[in-house]
């Protein structure tokens, strides 16, 4: 596996990483077998660059990663652990909103630390930006946590330019963590320039359109009843059909590279120098996502992924 450098802080990471959310949440039905066989296989590809967060759960992800990872007997220092804070949610899933002051972030990281059974997190994200709180003092208390050893590396997650700036000006953020896929390439005004600029890497989220893009899903009745994606607007009724047309496109181009719909999707962003974090609970997915970074684009089928398919003709915003 490729290794490439996140950031400007010294962290290196594995070119493609493993999204491990619906290893616990959101995505309906999952079994504990295929969680370690995946994660298993993530080693033995060498993707060892592995994102959960706290309200992943709320909790329970971490302390899965935490359980296997020693259960399975996989080196933690042979892992790049990301884990993210600000997004609280009661036990029992209930939204509380966000809330990254001092204390909620000093309790949070311990939280993580005991669940991940780790003395140190590898990168530590702010999962959304609280508006009550300025990114100062956010920025603050994560490098006194740096300072104690307790994290390595600061990241962000959906942050402005603005944001971003102001961020970078009270401690090096290595990552900005963002949704960016062939159907999302909304970042905001400005986000790209500013991370190119500052040397902040991008670790993009649903790569594969939270799997709409692979060409597995046909229909809603492929779902399970309590896949949170039922809920998604273009996973709609309305949408699916049409979304659908866009997937074709890309089954096209697969087609005529043998290689698969997901590879292409992943290949286009590791072409332009991002991280991708596809999250999986199948192994045999895995090692398809991993074959993406094999995946050759020419200067012409780049240009018709980034200008030619067109959001514009995606149908459906990406939340309720």
């Amino acid at each position: 596996m490729k290794t490439v450098k996140l950031g400007q802080q010294g962290l290196e990471v594995s070119a493609m990483g493993l999204g491990c959310m619906g290893m616990s949440d959101f995505y309906g039905h999952k079994r504990p077998e295929d969680v370690d066989a995946t994660l298993l296989a993530a080693v033995e590809q060498g993707i060892t660059f592995w994102d959960s967060a706290e309200m992943y759960g709320p909790f329970t992800n971490e302390q899965l990663l935490g359980d296997r990872i020693k259960a399975l007997g996989i080196e933690r220092n042979k892992l790049t652990l990301a884990t993210k804070f600000g997004v609280t949610r009661e036990t029992d899933g209930t939204w509380l909103g966000f809330n990254s002051t001092p204390a909620q972030i000093r309790q949070s990281c311990e939280g993580s630390l005991r669940r991940l059974q780790t003395e140190t997190i590898d990168l530590y994200y702010q999962h959304r930006v609280d508006p009550n709180v300025p990114i100062e003092e956010v920025v603050g208390t994560l490098a006194d946590l740096v300072t104690e050893g307790k994290i390595r590396h600061i990241g962000l997650s959906e942050a402005s330019e603005d944001i971003i700036r102001r961020a970078h000006k009270v401690h090096p953020i290595t990552a900005l963590q963002g949704e960016y896929s062939l159907w999302t390439r909304d970042l905001g005004a400005g986000v790209l320039p500013a991370l190119q600029e500052l040397g902040i890497g991008l670790v993009t989220y649903s790569p594969l359109g939270r799997g709409f893009l692979t060409g597995a899903i046909k229909s809603r009745n492929d779902l399970a009843a309590d896949d949170w994606r039922l809920t998604n607007p273009r996973f709609s009724e309305d949408n699916f059909a049409k979304n659908l047309e866009f997937v074709a496109e890309i089954e096209a181009m697969a087609s005529r590279k043998a290689c698969t719909p997901a590879q292409i999707a992943l290949a286009w962003i590791t072409h332009q120098g991002f991280i991708p974090i596809p999250g999986t609970r199948n192994p045999n997915r895995l090692v398809e996502n991993a074959g993406a970074l094999t995946v050759e684009l020419t200067a012409e089928e780049l240009n018709w992924l980034s200008n030619e398919l067109s959001t514009d003709d995606i149908h459906g915003e990406r939340y309720a």
